[in-house]
């Protein structure tokens, strides 16, 4: 994985995820060219344009040693675009990550505990992504909660990292892309 000095530029079919059935966003899984050209396999925040609209958004990993890019609907209302187009990106890594945004039921767990969140201010902002990742990554809402009360004990010990975690999915096939919905699957078969 070079560094990357120039744009990555490549083409995608616009997809609807399968679930939630009344999702308003679209997404597109990377070419594997793409992402072999960024960083990491595992979340990276990049910049660029999709159809010559400007985005800034992390790329999730997919599991497979690639990524795939959630594409809110204001950005594809900007860009004229919907699922089934194909598109044209141009992107490169941001220069410094962005802060997080931190689920509302992680934060209040870090407002009870002021040593985790000690913890938590002094850590770098890829490493409070790995944490959210960890935590969000869960299946069920009973393992999220019990990641949330691990994180905080781990913070308030001093762990920085959320140890151990498969950061890309390919170890442990817990990250995916979304399924595209029915009328996208239909279309990519034929």
């Amino acid at each position: 994985m070079a560094k990357v000095s120039t744009p990555i530029r490549f083409k995608a079919r616009l997809h609807r995820p399968a679930k939630p059935a009344d999702a308003d966003w679209l997404f597109f899984v990377l070419p594997q060219a793409a992402s072999d050209r960024l960083p990491t396999r595992s979340q990276v925040s990049v910049e660029g344009t999709l159809d010559g609209q400007p985005f800034q958004v992390t790329l999730d990993p997919d599991g497979k040693g690639g990524h795939w890019m959630r594409v809110e609907a204001g950005l594809a209302k900007a860009a004229g675009i919907e699922a089934g187009a194909t598109v044209a990106v141009k992107m490169s890594p941001m220069a410094e990550e962005p802060e997080p945004k931190v689920p509302a039921d992680l934060a209040a767990a870090l407002a009870a505990n002021p040593a985790a969140r000690a913890t938590w201010d002094d850590i770098t902002r890829v490493a409070r992504r790995d944490w959210i990742l960890w935590v969000t990554s869960g299946k069920k809402a009973e393992t999220r909660v019990k990641r949330i009360a691990v994180a905080c004990d781990k913070l308030a010990k001093g762990q920085r990292r959320a140890c151990c975690f498969d950061r890309s999915g390919m170890y442990s096939n817990s990250l995916s892309a979304p399924e595209p919905a029915e009328q996208d699957a239909t279309h990519l078969r034929a």
